[in-house]
């Protein structure tokens, strides 16, 4: 029998939603508010929240020192390239693992997981080595190929656990009607975890996007991504907050702007198989 929720609980808790959301949201609100103030009113004290001399220098001036859609292009490409060989990679491996398992798959599996549990700066100076000697420094390939790279296992991983929940009858009925190897991935399986693919994808892109230390110890100027447009405003001489702000503005704005519109997506690929 279902547990009945009553008026005051669903307010007690649709209230205590918007609360942690706030919350959660509040330093992003914070930043769009600072890149419309002028540096003195950025560090004023104490701060001013909504009162203060709106201006657009800020923005004008980060638009003239740095070259954004030269930025922009390169998280693009960088985000898109790493995430569309990860799934040509994960989507064959995830159904290897789900469908023909081995008593070392298990094993194969906590092995990807550990990866990511070693420290980034633990292997800078061998990577930095190789790219260095095989021309990948500063180049889009080099970050795409890095990229990939660390975020496999949370894709061979998610997608695992998607095509885990696809019962294995179906496939072995495309196998009796014919259906080849390829045509069992692409027509029978891909489509019935469209949803757990998708949020795969979204999650990629976002990672890919905001990673910052690989981006910044691996480019300079000609594949630098957002993130190191927005390092750039971190000088020796000093945190200019408001401009800083507005740069970090427009770095986020594409992937918040994304998140929002496939936000019902991301959230059924990520509860895919939570709920039966």
């Amino acid at each position: 029998m279902a547990r009945r929720v009553t008026t005051q609980k669903k307010l007690a808790f649709t209230l205590l939603a918007w609360v942690v959301a706030l919350l959660i949201f509040f330093p992003i609100l914070w930043t769009v508010l600072t890149s419309f103030k002028t540096e003195g009113e950025a560090v004023s004290s104490p701060p001013s929240f909504l009162f203060f001399q709106w201006t657009l220098e800020n923005y004008v001036e980060v638009q003239a020192r740095s070259s954004y859609f030269h930025h922009f292009w390169n998280s693009v490409a960088i985000s898109l390239g790493s995430t569309v060989i990860g799934l040509l990679i994960s989507v064959p491996a995830a159904w290897a693992m789900a469908f023909s398992p081995t008593k070392r798959t298990k094993d194969i599996l906590l092995w990807m997981l550990s990866t990511k549990m070693l420290p980034a700066v633990g292997v800078l100076v061998p990577i930095y080595i190789i790219f260095r000697d095989l021309g990948l420094l500063d180049t889009r390939i080099g970050l795409i190929i890095v990229m990939m790279l660390i975020n496999l296992p949370i894709m061979v991983w998610m997608l695992y656990t998607y095509f885990k929940e696809i019962p294995g009858e179906i496939l072995e009925a495309a196998r009796m009607d014919g259906a080849t190897l390829g045509k069992e991935l692409i027509y029978v399986l891909t489509p019935m975890a469209v949803p757990g693919i998708a949020s795969t994808l979204l999650l990629n892109i976002i990672l890919a996007w905001n990673e910052a230390f690989w981006t910044l110890n691996l480019t300079a100027s000609k594949a630098a991504p957002l993130t190191a447009f927005i390092a750039s405003y971190s000088s020796p001489e000093g945190l200019f907050y408001a401009k800083l702000s507005a740069a970090s503005t427009m770095a986020i704005a594409p992937i918040v702007i994304l998140g929002w519109f496939s936000q019902k997506q991301l959230v059924r690929g990520l509860t895919f198989g939570a709920v039966k």
